[in-house]
């Protein structure tokens, strides 16, 4: 017997594929470097399929079929390279490897062109929706060569997950493509959480909703405009009673610091490579290692004690009330205008990731079709919501819009909750809640449409000590001044 493609790496996402995979009829060949979790995993939730565990890598690969097709879900980085030094010998031209992990896409241009070499496919694919989506379908986002797409193209249709749009999965482009949209995918996903994470601040911070108040808040926003899995999930978590026994909300008990795993911060550094501004992804990295500093925060508190006085609800006394039967009118108010807020700040947010994007095809020549980016997006991933449908919409309608906030369906949405965005804004700024992603958006959408920046004085200063030049508005060439002369009128 013959195995169709073989895993290596069973962690939660592995073995969840291996699962996804055989309920779809693929028969799978399993090695890990730990025995013992093979072992766990072939007599329990593998127990009754077609999968086979091999004791080595040489076993797995002698039983694959030809072209045999070989799934990595190890840790990126060093993990990658000593997987592939230890596959490689076993394989002959033509067969595919495919990287599904969170690798870097510099990284995988380099694997991808040293296997070349060998006459091997390699295919970096970018897998995003968590246990639930490598279980039951999820976000695919495979790049490299065309050919191994096609090979690989049946299965992955079948395991990815479905939409109207069709399944979650198409081919990316050339290189590192891949990973390079899943890198930019994580940046989005960054800022996206954290400007929940501020909307929630603001309403129980600031307004000071209970934690039912809150879950219902977050349950009705999901029923419109802002439907998506991450406001699906704070809906639950913002109510999710402590399993300890302490009476409280389990989000009240949990350490106010964030963790990451890297890929927030490669899309700010890719972003900063390209000379594309993603304030609103790089305020999401920022409020992470902020958040770090605990006790620095906790000392600097001591310093800045708040000047506000708290009310019975734990808001601060800023003139909402919040009865407990109900909401009060000026609860109901903030409430409207962090929701209005949060959805043109999302907005912002997805324009810098997709202008990313299209920076990165044209620099790399990916050849990346935002259109589809935005479809294999809608489900599966972490980022899936409604808002990705009029993103698909913007960009199959026009493939060479150079940012969202172009898209005439976009400026309508945002010129009417412009108003109340600044209103929130200026409310957290006058409350002392620090609210870093809804400013870098709100900042960055007014630079974006600002048809004169003081990049002029920076010029000048600039050419002032360091001779650097400047350009007129009112002829051609390069200039260069003596700022230190006297000019006479």
């Amino acid at each position: 017997m013959s195995e169709q493609i073989g895993i290596i790496g069973l962690a939660v996402m592995g073995e969840n594929l291996v699962l996804n995979l055989t309920d779809h009829g693929a028969s799978v060949g399993v090695y890990n470097r730990t025995a013992e979790r093979t072992r766990k995993f072939i007599e329990g939730p593998a127990a009754g399929r077609p999968v086979r565990a091999a004791s080595s890598v040489a076993e797995l690969v002698g039983r694959l079929e030809r072209p045999r097709r070989v799934l990595l879900m190890v840790k990126a980085g060093p993990p990658v390279d000593a997987v592939l030094d230890e596959l490689v010998p076993h394989l002959e031209p033509g067969d595919i490897i495919i990287d599904g992990g969170n690798s870097h896409f510099r990284d995988t241009e380099r694997r991808a062109e040293r296997l070349a070499q060998k006459g091997l496919l390699y295919v970096g694919m970018g897998v995003s929706g968590g246990e639930e989506g490598a279980r039951h379908g999820p976000s695919l986002m495979p790049g490299g060569p065309r050919p191994a797409y096609e090979q690989l193209e049946p299965l992955l249709k079948k395991i990815a997950a479905q939409t109207d749009s069709g399944p979650c999965v198409t081919f990316v482009g050339t290189g590192g493509a891949g990973h390079f949209v899943k890198i930019v995918h994580n940046g989005i996903e960054y800022g996206d959480m954290q400007l929940i994470a501020e909307a929630y601040d603001l309403l129980r911070r600031g307004a000071g909703l209970s934690s039912a108040q809150l879950a219902e808040v977050f349950d009705t926003w999901n029923q419109g405009e802002l439907r998506s899995y991450l406001i699906e999930t704070t809906a639950r978590v913002v109510a999710f009673p402590d399993d300890q026994g302490t009476g409280d909300m389990l989000i009240d008990r949990i350490d106010d610091r964030a963790g990451q795993k890297g890929t927030g911060k490669w899309t700010t550094q890719a972003a900063l490579d390209l000379g594309v501004p993603v304030p609103t992804i790089t305020a999401a990295v920022d409020a992470r290692l902020l958040s770090a500093l605990k006790i620095e925060r906790q000392k600097a508190a001591e310093v800045y004690p708040s000047r506000a006085g708290t009310n019975s609800n734990g808001a601060a006394d800023r003139g909402i009330s919040v009865d407990p039967a109900g909401l009060s009118v000026a609860a109901k108010e903030v409430i409207d205008e962090v929701r209005q807020g949060l959805y043109v700040a999302k907005v912002c947010s997805y324009a810098q990731g997709f202008a990313l994007l299209a920076a990165g095809s044209r620099e790399y020549g990916y050849g990346l079709d935002l259109s589809e980016i935005a479809r294999i997006w809608k489900g599966g991933c972490i980022i899936r919501a409604a808002l990705l449908d009029p993103i698909h919409a913007a960009f199959r309608g026009d493939p060479g819009l150079s940012n969202l906030l172009l898209d005439t369906g976009f400026a309508r949405e945002i010129a009417g909750r412009l108003g109340a965005w600044r209103r929130v804004v200026g409310r957290a700024q006058q409350w002392g809640i620090p609210v870093p992603a809804f400013s870098a958006s709100l900042a960055y959408f007014d630079s974006y449409r600002s048809a004169r920046l003081p990049a002029n004085l920076v010029q000048a200063q600039r050419d002032y000590f360091g001779a650097h030049t400047y350009e007129r508005i009112d002829r051609p060439g390069i200039f260069h001044t003596d700022w230190t002369k006297t000019v006479r009128k």
